[in-house]
């Protein structure tokens, strides 16, 4: 059954992402349709193209051709890095944080374009920091957390400005089975809160947390079920 219109929040049609130079076609016609509260888990192989779609459908690279829509508006009409700033978040395997500020500095970073006052913004740096755990950890830099401990600051980091949609690739990829599982607690939490999720994995554990598994191969998307028909 197809969802109604308004009740899908990313979607996109006869995408395609061509890297000329080394004659890579990293995803061809995709075509997505993500609702509002889901958990989606993009599966694949290494090269199969699923962090390439993620960066597309997240604006965070411009496609060959095809189209994707936002809350029914076109990337083609603008506004991206409003759009990333104010509706997504992203977690990444690498963490990204900036190695000279503290846990609580590093969350409040997306914030600095916001019409919140520094106070304020300390303020909701440490609330989300101890939503993830990390509240006794808000003054520590990230040379002195633990890997699982620099994700959550990063999971913290991407709630910053109340998105509506969390992106993340690869987010258990550097940690330990025990750690990794703790931050699919996190995504699972979320996603109970009304948080949409699309996760870029290698994992069968972390597909298993999701609702719905896309996969992947050579660029194309060559399945869409939900996890319990996936066989994981």
């Amino acid at each position: 059954m197809t969802a109604p219109a308004d009740d899908v929040l990313l979607r996109c049609e006869h995408l395609n992402k061509f890297y000329p130079d080394g004659n890579v076609a990293a995803v061809v016609d995709a075509a997505v349709a993500v609702r509002r509260g889901e958990y989606v888990a993009l599966m694949g192989p290494s090269g199969s193209g699923k962090s390439t779609l993620l960066n597309l459908l997240g604006a965070l690279d411009v496609p060959t051709s095809g189209d994707i829509w936002f809350e029914g508006r076109p990337y083609s009409a603008g506004g991206l890095d409003r759009l990333r700033a104010l509706k997504m978040g992203f977690v990444f395997q690498a963490f990204y944080l900036l190695p000279t500020l503290t846990a609580a500095e590093n969350v409040q970073v997306p914030m600095f374009e916001g019409p919140l006052p520094p106070r304020e913004r300390a303020r909701k740096a440490r609330q989300l920091l101890a939503e993830v755990g990390l509240g006794h950890r808000a003054d520590h830099r990230p040379s002195q957390l633990s890997g699982g401990e620099r994700q959550r600051v990063a999971i913290a980091r991407s709630l910053a400005n109340d998105p509506v949609l969390l992106l993340a690739d690869e987010p258990t990829g550097n940690l330990d089975t025990k750690t990794g599982n703790e931050v699919l607690d996190l995504f699972a939490n979320l996603h109970r809160r009304g948080m949409t999720l699309l996760v870029v994995t290698h994992s069968p554990d972390v597909a298993r947390q999701a609702q719905r598994l896309l996969r992947m191969r050579d660029g194309r998307i060559v399945e869409d079920v939900a996890t319990a028909a996936a066989g994981l």
